[in-house]
């Protein structure tokens, strides 16, 4: 039975492929019995395929009858540009890890949180434990203080307005006012840090990245013995951002 089940499913598979195809040929829809003559499918199965896949969100059914592609399948082709986009920058990413000898982080400022996109990190050139979530850590970490840096009173506004100030350390900055003070002052360097803000022991710096008109930051972290060499982090650091954002910006 195991031999005559493959097939049986591999067909299937096959064929819902090719009644996508045949969906995504239509931007404004088409009806099951023309979707049926175009992929050479019985209309029973093109009926029965439909209903499979625009219960799992891949197809979405229109009110005139029609098939289009589902917000699932926009979402895995959303997914996968974001990968292909990572790809293009994770040798500038590694690169960064083994000059410095540090973890390099990558962040996006997205429906309104910060968010760790990409981690590079070694034995050599360990990650920072992220024993706090970066989307509530905002006002303790370089990168999320970078995201910050950047954005308009109102966006900032609305951040801070959602996400409390919690003491993750003696060091961390708990009061809004000291920390908008801090956000703005030397507006001179793109690069912003934090003094063991996060967690004790370690230093990180950030600068921010663009990934065509979406915020981000790109940093690293050190043991904070390693703080008289923080000159040469943000030479670094500053380049590596440019190339991350050219590589970001790049059409797929």
């Amino acid at each position: 039975m195991g031999a005559e089940g493959g097939p049986t499913l591999i067909t299937s598979v096959q064929r819902a492929f090719r009644l996508l195809e045949a969906v995504g040929a239509h931007e404004g829809g088409a009806p099951a019995k023309q979707l049926a003559r175009e992929t050479g499918m019985p209309i029973a199965t093109t009926y029965h395929l439909l209903r499979t896949l625009a219960h799992d969100g891949y197809v979405q059914k229109l009110d005139d009858g029609g098939f289009v592609l589902g917000d699932r399948l926009h979402g895995l082709q959303t997914g996968s540009r974001a990968q292909a986009l990572l790809s293009r920058i994770r040798p500038t990413l590694t690169a960064l890890r083994d000059q410095l000898s540090a973890a390099t982080y990558l962040t996006f400022y997205e429906e309104g949180e910060i968010r760790v996109a990409e981690i590079v990190d070694s034995p050599r050139a360990p990650r920072v434990d992220l024993w706090v979530g970066f989307e509530d850590a905002g006002h303790a970490t370089a990168l999320g203080k970078s995201v910050l840096r950047e954005l308009d009173d109102e966006s900032r506004n609305d951040y801070l307005s959602r996400h409390p100030l919690a003491d993750l350390t003696p060091r961390t900055i708990t009061q809004r006012a000291e920390l908008l003070r801090r956000l703005d002052s030397d507006p001179a360097t793109p690069t912003v840090m934090d003094l063991e803000e996060y967690t004790l022991g370690t230093v990180c710096v950030a600068v921010p990245v663009y990934s065509g008109n979406t915020l981000g930051s790109l940093g690293v972290s050190v043991r904070a013995d390693r703080l008289s060499r923080i000159d040469r982090v943000r030479e670094r650091l500053i380049p590596a951002a440019g190339r991350v954002t050219r590589g970001l910006s790049l059409t797929i």
